[in-house]
């Protein structure tokens, strides 16, 4: 099995393999691109101090995690959304009612923004893709189930 080292310095640390890029368009939201710079500035300083603490497993860890999220600053569109809060759009916040009666809210953003149990889900997922461009009132079918869109902010 090879290895691949990398100098750093004096240094040499065993490269972790990058971590899977989406290869869906990288769409933010401001806050997800504010979120993906505050990455990127916290990772600097944690390369940094590994490098100080001649840490290889902090250094290379550091290093896989900095090459994400640069690329994925780099390839950040910024989506504003538009001003018509009839239709579910990128940047909506969606409730929505299920069959059983239980109703849920969440804003569909950008993929590494979205925590879904925060409230965000990504734009990829299948129940965003099956609300965008819906109106209160409509229902869609997600899964095996419909759900009903009770509005949209």
């Amino acid at each position: 099995m090879s290895r691949a080292f990398v100098k750093g310095g004096e240094h040499e640390f065993e490269e972790l393999p990058d971590r899977l890029i989406s290869e869906h368009p990288n769409l933010v939201t401001i806050e997800g691109l504010a979120q993906i710079e505050a990455e990127v500035t916290r990772l600097n300083v944690e390369f940094a101090a590994a490098q100080t603490a001649q840490d290889r497993a902090a250094l290379a860890t550091a290093a896989r995690d900095l090459r994400y999220w640069k690329a994925r600053q780099l390839s950040a569109e910024v989506v504003t959304p538009p001003d018509d809060g009839a239709h579910v759009h990128f940047g909506s916040t969606v409730t929505i009612r299920r069959e059983d009666g239980r109703r849920q809210a969440f804003r569909i953003v950008g993929e590494d923004e979205a925590e879904p149990s925060k409230g965000t889900i990504p734009y990829v997922a299948p129940m965003a893709r099956a609300l965008v461009g819906k109106g209160e009132g409509e229902v869609v079918r997600v899964g095996n189930s419909q759900v009903e869109v009770l509005e949209v902010r």
